[in-house]
């Protein structure tokens, strides 16, 4: 049977930094060729959309957010019978929505895909160049990856991965940004060995990805650092060894203290804040490799002390998100068999019509884990 699709839909449109985003009802999207269409069961709130929201982070108005999504296929588009998925099937939606046809993604770095970044970062565009999104009037709408804060979503098929019956559709919803992005941190970026030491800087929504991604690949010690004890208790029952609280210790003598004076392989930062850069770079052992994941507010830059970092061979190894085709699909597998404790890290489901207050609360820092839109309440 056919899903019956509505000409228009809700959504959390973002018009003026200053009034933030509005519900509106907008004209439904409909897929063209390699794309599908897909009913929005949650999406998750992550910081890069309080980026844009905020005014931080430059992109076109009007526009929808939202790039953590998981739903139900409800129209494949247009020659399109190779996409892997069907009407019908539950899927998980990556935020980095590779085209599949750049030198980068002809390689499997999907994370470098160049169209994603030129069309889709920068103009808020799918690749044919056009939006998928339209008010009621016909004007386009941009979109920030798949723009999941609606009803209804389009997704490019090289981005999704199907979810079996056992993964919950709404907490399902963050395999697609705070995990996926998580498992190419440590897969990729730090190439994370068993028995090396982690030290995880802010323990949010990706961060208690980390923690519990790294203790799957054997991280011998997980030092959770952050500023909230209530975070640092989530991050233990996930599975970090020691927690620090870095408004009450010192980062770097508590971790030389747990790591018997070396310091930790591997410090992920989480936040894309000077003031975590250092912290992460300072609990860093000789030979050691931080890899910042988390997003700046606008152009930031934190200081690297220059002979340190050369005369102890330290590495600092950028991740943004992961390999797309190749990552989603395992880090679905790692969730369904409970590798992955996502409905743990989900502390919140909220409405659509509360979503501009829960994006305030994240700026606050008082969401534990994250939030999703929940799109049946």
């Amino acid at each position: 049977m056919v899903p019956e699709i509505p000409e228009t839909m809700r959504a959390a449109v973002l018009r003026d930094v200053e009034k933030g985003l509005q519900i509106e009802e907008i004209r439904t999207p409909r897929p063209k060729e390699g794309e599908i269409l897909v009913k929005v069961s949650a999406c998750g709130l992550c910081h890069s959309d309080l980026h844009v929201i905020g005014g931080a982070i430059a992109f076109p108005t009007p526009c929808v957010l939202g790039h953590e999504v998981a739903g139900e296929v409800v129209e494949v588009g247009p020659h399109n019978d190779h996409a892997g998925v069907a009407v019908g099937d539950h899927v998980s939606g990556g935020f980095l929505m590779p085209c599949g046809q750049c030198e980068s993604c002809a390689a499997g770095r999907d994370d470098l895909c160049g169209p994603f970044f030129s069309l889709n970062r920068l103009k808020g565009r799918l690749y044919d160049d056009t939006t998928r999104l339209f008010d009621l009037e016909g004007n386009p709408v941009w979109m920030y990856s798949m723009g999941g804060l609606a009803e209804y979503c389009v997704i490019p098929a090289t981005s999704v991965a199907k979810l079996p019956e056992e993964v919950d559709t709404v907490a399902g919803a963050i395999l697609g940004c705070a995990a996926m992005t998580a498992y190419g941190a440590v897969r990729r970026g730090a190439d994370l060995r068993y028995g090396e030491t982690v030290a995880v800087v802010a323990t949010g929504g990706v961060g208690s990805n980390v923690i519990q991604i790294a203790r799957a690949f054997g991280a011998h010690q997980i030092v959770a650092i952050d500023v909230a004890d209530e975070k640092l208790d989530a991050a233990k029952a996930l599975g970090a060894t020691h927690c620090v609280n870095v408004s009450s210790q010192d980062a770097r003598e508590t971790v030389m203290e747990i790591t018997g004076g070396r310091g930790v392989d591997v410090a992920f930062e989480v936040l894309g804040r000077p003031q975590t850069w250092l912290t992460a770079l300072d609990v860093l052992r000789d030979g050691g490799r931080m890899v910042p994941i988390g997003l700046g507010a606008g152009v930031q830059k934190a200081e690297v002390e220059i002979n340190r970092t050369v005369r102890r061979s330290q590495s600092i190894v950028g991740s943004y998100g992961a390999r797309t085709r190749q990552d989603l699909p395992e880090v679905v597998r790692l969730a369904s068999t409970g590798v992955i404790n996502y409905q743990s890290v989900v502390t919140q489901r909220i409405p659509l019509k509360e979503v501009g207050a829960a994006y305030h609360a994240l700026e606050e820092g008082k969401i534990t884990g994250r939030a999703v839109v929940d799109m049946s309440l």
